[in-house]
């Protein structure tokens, strides 16, 4: 019997993880059975099973995937030298959401699903957690570079305007998918009226 390569084993799993999101982001992910995965993939029983023991698994490992879609461009952005200005980097995360997000089975349709799950997944709870603190500490990163420009008050605490900023990010994910009746321009404006940005 041919051995398998690993680039197969991979295309693999991740034809399973392409198939879970396209009918979690339409039918949610408790109105998706594993046999809705299956036919989704086209494969069979075996074939899932020999890379997941459970749909528990597959929502871990799409929630850890949808995650990453939200740190990884903040991680980009904040890493840059000099850091960029505060109403730059909301503007560039704004434009990444509308160009990779709200795709039919991207992160703005999974996200609020993870959200949810980690209500009741202590394990998902915990990498949400993760995942949003990494977040936060680099807002606040870009919080105290614009208090050493002058353009945030000193009095302010970064980790309290970072948490309000991605609470902000994060709301702009909800109203767009829920009521589509915002878009990143008027909302990076509206948030660099806020910030004095």
């Amino acid at each position: 019997m041919p051995r398998v390569s690993d680039a197969h084993r991979e295309q693999r799993r991740q034809q399973i993880l392409d198939a879970a999101r396209r009918r979690f982001a339409r039918n949610g992910f408790h109105q998706t059975s594993i046999q809705d995965i299956l036919t989704e993939a086209n494969l069979s029983a075996g074939a899932l099973y020999r890379y997941f023991r459970s749909k528990e698994e597959i929502i871990e490992a799409i929630a850890e995937d949808a995650l990453r879609q939200v740190t990884a461009p903040i991680g980009q952005l904040t890493r840059r030298r000099p850091l960029p200005p505060l109403d730059a980097v909301i503007e560039q995360l704004l434009a990444n959401a509308e160009d990779f997000g709200f795709r039919p089975d991207g992160f703005a349709y999974i996200g609020p699903q993870v959200w949810a799950e980690a209500l009741r997944n202590p394990q998902l709870r915990e990498l949400v957690r993760d995942r949003f603190a990494e977040v936060r500490d680099a807002l606040a990163g870009v919080v105290r570079a614009e208090q050493a420009a002058g353009r945030i008050p000193t009095d302010a605490d970064p980790d309290d305007v970072a948490g309000f900023l991605f609470g902000s990010l994060l709301g702009y994910v909800l109203q767009r998918v829920l009521t589509g009746t915002v878009d990143a321009k008027s909302y990076s404006a509206a948030l660099g009226a806020l910030t004095g940005g």
